[in-house]
């Protein structure tokens, strides 16, 4: 099983990304697809989850409105396009794959996953 996140970078605040989950070794369309972070010296924390068929989405209330999680499992791919990027979202970036689907507690995405990827830094500069 592998899951490769790429497309961090550094950008100004306002700027935009695109990260990207290549996923290998498990069925894809078996699993819901998060994306957590973890900015230095805090806890890691759920950013967004996107179930089987895409329909279902949830985000951190920090990011909604900014930030859209989308999959396309005939590439074996997740998605986190991160628009209007400020220097809070500063942090390392994990996609995820949890079977069957998405869990959502005290209004926060679970980490009880089955697979992490081995995530991808984005700095926002102010």
């Amino acid at each position: 099983v592998q899951l490769q996140a790429s497309g961090g970078g550094l950008v100004q605040a306002g700027g935009s990304v695109r990260l990207s989950c290549q996923t290998s070794g498990f069925t894809l369309d078996h699993y819901a697809m998060s994306w957590f972070r973890q900015a230095p010296g805090k806890e890691r924390e759920g950013v967004s989850c996107i179930g089987t068929t895409g329909v279902n989405r949830y985000y951190l209330d920090s990011v909604k409105g900014r930030f859209t999680i989308s999959r396309d499992n005939a590439k074996n791919t997740v998605y986190l396009q991160m628009n209007d990027l400020q220097p809070e979202d500063t942090a390392i970036y994990y996609c995820a794959a949890r079977y069957p689907g998405c869990t959502i507690r005290g209004g926060r995405i679970v980490s009880d996953v089955d697979y992490w990827g081995q995530g991808t830094l984005v700095t926002v500069s102010s």
